[in-house]
């Protein structure tokens, strides 16, 4: 197959470059809003433009890891998350070409107690939530046949996250207030990438909407204490405190966990734990130094 990657420059999208090649038997095009290094430019909001790089490179599959994820400039700037989120999810589902596309745990309110299956009602309380979820719809009514993958707490050694934030802040503080009443579960984006590749390589092509995260759960403040046991900080107290304390701008999912058994069950396979996940990505980070 021929397979366009879109926000090729981001966290998944690297990790998407880097797995391809363990996948050579097709051919891939990775694009973004910036040039890079074997990174075309492709603006997926531009339908002329996004119609003829589809037709040159005769494309049968678009992988979508380009989305607007900065929470709290989503509230102040919703029109443009809508245009990244939303309105370019139209474009690329109108290719007349499978997609399969990213999307997130905040289409739902994070009250939950139980984890969200992907037959739960969805109810987004951020304008990155709504903004999302009106993609996840443009993209089913243009293209039924796309596959949706939501995923959550992603991060890897591409990028800005919170496991390279948490470990920079490691080494420069003494201590640190980290939120211990949001539960979720960190993702690997490698993880999600191998997780697309499991979809793209399957002989049959399931269409749907499907849950994938790592497995287990465990809140910021496990997180972050993880993080700082595996990248050998010993000199930074990491101090549980509430959600109010920290004074989000947006509010965050006090409850993010998503049900993974449909995805699971569909390709056969094991995800692995968040923590095998996390020794990975911090292994790679330490050895960068």
């Amino acid at each position: 197959m021929n397979i366009l990657v879109t926000g090729a420059n981001g966290q998944l999208g690297n990790e998407m470059r880097v797995l391809s090649k363990e996948h050579p038997k097709h051919r891939y095009w990775f694009t973004d809003v910036v040039e890079s290094e074997g990174v075309q430019v492709l603006d997926i909001c531009d339908k002329a433009a996004v119609s003829a790089f589809v037709a040159q490179h005769a494309i049968d599959l678009i992988v979508n890891c380009a989305a607007y994820t900065n929470v709290d400039k989503a509230e102040e700037d919703e029109a443009t998350a809508l245009k990244i989120n939303a309105e370019a999810l139209s474009v690329l589902g109108g290719q007349g070409v499978k997609v399969i596309h990213v999307s997130t745990d905040y289409v739902f309110s994070g009250d939950e107690h139980v984890p969200c299956r992907e037959t739960d009602p969805v109810a987004p309380r951020t304008a990155y939530g709504r903004t999302k979820y009106e993609g996840e719809k443009r993209l089913l009514a243009e293209c039924p046949e796309a596959v949706i993958l939501r995923t959550a707490w992603l991060y890897s050694e591409y990028g800005n996250n919170f496991v390279k934030t948490m470990i920079r802040l490691g080494k420069e503080k003494e201590s640190l207030g980290v939120v211990f009443d949001q539960i979720g579960t960190p993702t690997y984006a490698a993880d999600l990438a191998w997780a697309i590749f499991t979809v793209i390589e399957n002989p049959v092509w399931h269409a749907g909407i499907y849950h994938f995260t790592n497995e287990g759960v465990c809140s910021w403040y496990d997180f972050t204490v993880a993080i700082h046991e595996l990248a050998g900080i010993k000199n930074c107290q990491v101090r549980p405190i509430l959600s109010e304390e920290y004074q989000y701008k947006t509010p965050r999912p006090h409850y993010s966990v998503l049900d993974k058994s449909k995805f699971k069950k569909t390709f056969g396979v094991e995800i692995p734990y968040w923590m095998d996940g996390l020794r990975r990505c911090v292994k790679l980070l330490l050895k960068e130094k």
